[in-house]
């Protein structure tokens, strides 16, 4: 039922609709519960995002992907793991959100300017892949965007 509601909401609600209150939280775990460690190395990988639309203390997450165990483990930090990090995504919320939805790609984004990576050159250009869309990025949308 939920998943039903939520590809209706996908395909049907306009976009600027879902992307009014928009909460780093709640992009964050989505993301990090989303990600698909499979394109990326086989060792510990830091991934810093920084929304330099939101307040301080919800600005900075830190993703941190070790494949090294059995199936791997994808944490989510709020501090420095104080681990180095291996790619910086800078951005604002709406357009990662957007990215996220799937509404934007990474690289419109980062051909408008709304999205900075910084690091690892095989991290940023498989990020489309790693990044895990949300569940619902793929349902096609019924009303203008």
């Amino acid at each position: 039922m939920i998943m039903a509601m939520g590809a209706w909401g996908q395909r049907w609600l306009e976009a600027q609709l879902s992307m009014k209150n928009l909460d780093p939280s709640l992009l964050m775990w989505d993301m990090r519960r989303n990600l698909n460690p499979d394109p990326l190395p086989p060792h510990r990988v830091t991934i810093q995002f920084l929304y330099q639309d939101v307040t301080r203390g919800r600005a900075k997450w830190w993703v941190v992907i070790d494949k090294s165990g059995e199936g791997g483990v994808v944490d989510l930090c709020r501090k420095a793991p104080g681990y180095d990090v291996d790619l910086y995504v800078v951005s604002d919320l709406r357009s990662m959100t957007a990215i996220w939805m799937g509404l934007m790609t990474v690289q419109e984004a980062l051909d408008a300017g709304k999205l900075r990576l910084t690091g690892s050159r095989q991290l940023q250009g498989s990020m489309q892949t790693w990044l895990g869309l949300s569940v619902f990025a793929d349902e096609p949308k019924r009303v203008s965007a």
